[in-house]
């Protein structure tokens, strides 16, 4: 899929490669812990592993079983990661004498109930870019600014589809049945893909249609879209740069209900304040979707894929953001938190292109 970028610099050549030393990401729990209870909540740090990997390796040291540790989401292997698992107290002595090189303790302390994925606020992270000019600092500088302004398109990075990138033709020809995966988490990972890919096709969809909104006259767009004028007239006031379109499905910002958009020009000025974004589709069973002109742009992603479907936020706002061009190194260093389920290469593929 050729996505779609909502900014129109040109690319910025710099060098970012995600690892231990210059991608670091810190996990925001959803709520505090309680100090008391039946769960121990372990606080660590981890390098070159992936989440399950240092699941493993604990569960094994303590003699439990990798499902009986509980964690809020799963942490990149290539970056250096701070999140909190859990297991049950019983095992706290044998905690005491673990030790591995990719894997440290931070601290501990107890908890209610165990640690269940999407008990997570959102991520905070730093990343490290390097060989960068001057020039190229002030570019960056001026396109975080539009950045904090306005957000960046919620797709799907990378992560998500594989080392090769196909993941998702997997998944589709699971559901076409011309592939058959017997492995259940095998299976949904595939579809999942599928279903992200979509997103994404979706996605770009949207963007390129605001960006033809935002670039010629109404009538123009009319005859090239056939939007209603009336319809165009009013996208082309919209202040943020992803146009609504009525039926478009709403949620408040960063959680809450929601609700398909009528007083389009209402939602539109609430949406540039950051109060409630559009969604956009992960298609599958039980899920809401668009209506009226904004599901006209949502049909041709609305395909069966035998999993339950959910909204996605369309759009995400990177907060407390910061910023260091440290010149003697060519370095830009950068600081930002983002909702979960959001991918911090997706802020840096915008920034960059």
């Amino acid at each position: 899929m050729n996505k779609q970028y909502y900014l129109n610099h040109s690319k910025i050549d710099v060098l970012f490669k995600q690892n231990k030393d210059d991608f670091c990401v810190t996990e925001i729990p959803l709520y505090e812990f309680s100090g008391t209870g039946e769960h121990l909540v372990i606080k660590i740090r981890k390098k070159d592993l992936a989440t399950w990997d240092a699941v493993e390796i604990i569960a094994k040291h303590l003699g439990c079983r990798p499902r009986d540790i509980g964690y809020a989401g799963l942490k990149d292997k290539n970056a250096l990661t701070i999140q909190s698992i859990s297991v049950h107290k019983q095992y706290e002595e044998k905690l005491n004498s673990f030790s591995h090189k990719n894997i440290k303790i931070l601290s501990t302390t107890y908890h209610d109930n165990k640690i269940k994925v999407g008990h997570l606020k959102g991520n905070s992270f730093f990343i490290r870019l390097k060989r960068v000019t001057v020039i190229e600092a002030n570019k960056i500088e001026q396109v975080l600014k539009t950045i904090t302004q306005h957000g960046i398109p919620n797709y799907f990075g990378f992560q998500r589809f594989g080392i090769d990138g196909d993941n998702y033709k997997k998944g589709k020809d699971i559901i076409d049945g011309k592939l058959k995966e017997k492995r259940r988490n095998l299976s949904q990972m595939y579809v999942n893909a599928y279903q992200s890919h979509l997103f994404n096709s979706w996605l770009s969809s949207r963007i390129e249609v605001s960006k033809l909104v935002a670039a010629f006259e109404p009538k123009v767009i009319y005859e090239k879209l056939d939007l209603p004028l009336d319809i165009v007239k009013s996208m082309k006031k919209q202040a943020h740069p992803f146009k609504l379109l009525p039926g478009d499905l709403m949620s408040h910002y960063p959680y809450g209900k929601i609700f398909h958009v009528e007083a389009l020009e209402e939602e539109a000025g609430k949406f540039n304040l950051r109060d409630r974004v559009a969604t956009g589709l992960l298609a599958g069973k039980k899920v809401k979707k668009s209506i009226d002109l904004a599901y006209k742009y949502e049909e041709e992603f609305d395909l069966e894929t035998k999993e339950d479907g959910t909204r996605r936020f369309a759009w995400i706002f990177p907060s407390e953001i910061q910023s260091n061009y440290k010149e003697d190194k060519n370095w830009f260093e950068l600081q930002f938190d983002l909702p979960k389920g959001s991918y911090a290469t997706e802020v840096i593929s915008e920034l960059i292109h």
